[in-house]
């Protein structure tokens, strides 16, 4: 009898299965991830705001639709070798480690935007001219597959859970704000050196600036340690060793059983994985990539007024999106992304209509609305789609998934969006783009687990202070002493029911 309630006991968690943040070490491992971001961002950011610019540069035989089609397709291109990038860095991450595949990437990303600002123009070269900024797009494209996964991942893996959601909101910070940075320089160029002069050299000035910023990046990148959750994974690894002997467990461990088990044991979890990579990224990419060229080559208002206004907006994010990383640790990530989804779905036709108005101040309440719904998945997502998959398979999983989510999705907003406008001729095409957005993110909320607050699939407990690791252990120990006493209850009267102090009659 005493054997059957100890085995029907709950194991209480021991002080060596609780870890404690290093608080310098986090605030390294955010700073240094979301530094990451805003050079990925930056050259979205510049890219965005110079598609009319460089369908000029690069595309200059087409007619001023074609054009912008032609340098939204190259902008596409990059997201079509992202997925071969999700596969090669992430299941790479989860066995080397994700400090070492994070500093790869940021060395590609800062290389390929940096030699787009040399390259000849098509005038000078004709054919050959975009033929090289397509090989640009497509080895940023690649370097990216393992960009935000890892990022995630890393900062995740860092976080305590009780403040996940507030650390993982400052990469998509970072985000944000190397987006401003890049469309407010290409703004500030426009406004200084005029069109002709933005076409003729000015365009190049924002690629050269990714040189510098990617030295930066990495140099932070290559200080960091690896993850405690990875060490951890690696420490029990070593410790099963043996088992390596055995040609099933050696099958699993392989890159090929990894990516075997992601779609047999957790294609549910990669299914809820792009459906919310798909809200967030269509939002984003709606706004930030598509918007401004909208304003401008479909509605034909100022282009700095323009600009103006989409800067505007990513600002009120940047202000906005750590508040609501707060509040998803407090309500969680359910609500937060299931509001979001609900308000995509009612508000993103009278944002368009807003938008469409002549003046500024009804355009500005249409971006205003369009930046709150994108805020609502940006402080979200980080901490969310890490939290769906096991640590020995996180990075791998959650790269394959999200990109290509954003392959087919995300990246590819601006040229399809573009392409049924000039298609159909119908301008609030993009509206009913984020409606159906918003629908699928809504049915992929439905099924999402909440994670508020709880240890990452994988991994122990992660805490701030020593006190509030004894916290967590004496309260283990508490519950596992109740467990022990109800299974007793149980076996000593079968029938009865255990009832809790306070309930008996009066």
């Amino acid at each position: 009898m005493l054997r059957t309630v100890l085995r029907r006991r709950k194991r209480s968690l021991g002080e060596q299965d609780v870890t404690v943040a290093d608080r310098p070490q986090v605030r390294r491992a955010v700073t240094a991830a979301a530094l990451g971001n805003t050079m990925e961002w930056f050259d979205f950011g510049v890219y965005a705001y110079l598609a009319g610019t460089m369908g000029k540069v690069f595309f200059p035989s087409s007619s001023p639709g074609a054009q912008v089609v032609s340098a939204f397709a190259t902008f596409a291109a990059a997201f079509l070798v992202r997925p071969l990038g999700g596969l090669v860095f992430g299941p790479l991450g989860d066995r080397i480690g994700r400090q070492k595949v994070l500093a790869a990437t940021m060395i590609m990303m800062a290389l390929s935007t940096f030699a787009v600002g040399f390259l000849p123009t098509y005038a000078a070269v004709g054919f050959v001219a975009p033929l090289l900024l397509l090989v640009c797009r497509l080895v940023q494209g690649f370097s990216t597959g393992g960009e935000y996964a890892g990022a995630t991942t890393y900062i995740a893996e860092y976080a305590p859970d009780r403040r996940r959601g507030f650390l993982g909101s400052w990469l998509d910070f970072g985000t944000f704000v190397g987006y401003s940075l890049g469309s407010g320089l290409v703004t500030v160029l426009t406004l200084a050196l005029g069109t002709d002069g933005l076409e003729s050299w000015g365009w190049r000035i924002p690629f050269f600036v990714a040189g510098p910023l990617g030295l930066i990046g990495l140099y932070m990148r290559l200080k960091l340690e690896e993850t405690p959750a990875f060490q951890q994974e690696v420490a029990q690894s070593r410790a099963h060793a043996d088992r390596s002997e055995d040609p099933v467990e050696a099958a699993r461990q392989s890159g090929k059983g990894r990516l075997r088990e992601i779609f047999t044991r957790h294609w549910h979890a990669v299914l809820i994985c792009m459906g919310l990579v798909l809200l967030y990224n269509v939002t984003n990419y709606m706004v930030t990539s598509y918007l401004p060229t909208y304003m401008t080559a479909t509605l034909h208002q100022d282009e700095t007024t323009a600009q103006l206004l989409v800067l505007g907006t990513m600002l009120l994010v940047v202000l906005c999106i750590t508040a609501v990383g707060h509040s998803s640790d407090r309500w969680g990530r359910r609500p937060v992304f299931m509001a979001g989804s609900i308000a995509l779905v009612a508000l993103a036709y009278p944002a368009f209509l807003l938008i469409r108005q002549g003046g500024i101040l009804l355009p500005a309440l249409g971006c205003v609305i369009l930046g709150l719904l994108l805020v609502s998945f940006a402080g979200t997502a980080a901490a969310t789609l890490p939290a769906l998959f096991p640590t020995r398979m996180r990075y791998g999983a959650l790269s394959i998934a999200y990109n290509v989510s954003v392959s087919l999705f995300g990246g590819t907003t601006p040229l399809f969006a573009s392409a049924l406008v000039e298609q159909t001729g119908n301008n609030m095409v993009p509206a009913y783009y984020l409606m159906v957005a918003g629908a699928v993110g809504l049915l992929s909320t439905f099924f999402l687990h909440e994670t508020a607050g709880r240890p990452l699939r994988g991994s122990g407990p992660m805490v701030e202070t020593a006190e509030d690791a004894r916290t967590l252990v004496a309260r283990s120990r508490t519950s596992a002493g109740r467990h022990a006493r109800d299974a007793w209850i149980r076996l000593r009267h079968p029938g009865a029911r255990h009832k809790p102090p306070g309930d008996g009659a009066s």
